[in-house]
């Protein structure tokens, strides 16, 4: 079952809108994220270090996100399913990225966020 009205599909959103606010608008004060991109796991327990990994390490200021292509949610029991890929474009070439995850709320925000990615992956 696709939904696309989930907090983790207001994650992608965010994301896809490079919307620093509006992300953090949707993470608990105490996060617990953990991330593994192609070479490298990634963990924070605050909004603000999200949003570096998030916008400081992944998707840099040279990278435009033309598109959010694709998202799915579905509930897993007492978790949220999430899948987003976007179109990106930055002077190496132009690039599809996706990242699959699950997530669970805390207090209307997301409190626990485990996400994997597939790496920037070139588009012909």
């Amino acid at each position: 079952m696709a939904d696309t009205d989930t907090i983790g599909a207001s994650f992608a959103r965010a994301l896809a809108e490079k919307d620093a606010d509006a992300l953090r608008g949707l993470l608990h004060p105490q996060i617990e994220f953990r991330a593994l991109t192609p070479k490298r796991a990634w963990e924070a327990d605050d909004p603000g270090q999200v949003l570096d990994i998030v916008f400081g390490k992944w998707f840099e200021d040279s990278d435009q996100i033309e598109a959010l292509e694709a998202v799915e949610t579905d509930t897993v029991a007492d978790r949220e399913r999430l899948l987003y890929r976007v179109r990106v474009s930055n002077p190496e070439g132009d690039f599809v990225v996706e990242q699959q995850g699950y997530l669970t709320e805390q207090d209307g925000k997301i409190g626990w966020m485990r996400l994997v990615c597939s790496g920037y992956r070139p588009v012909e």
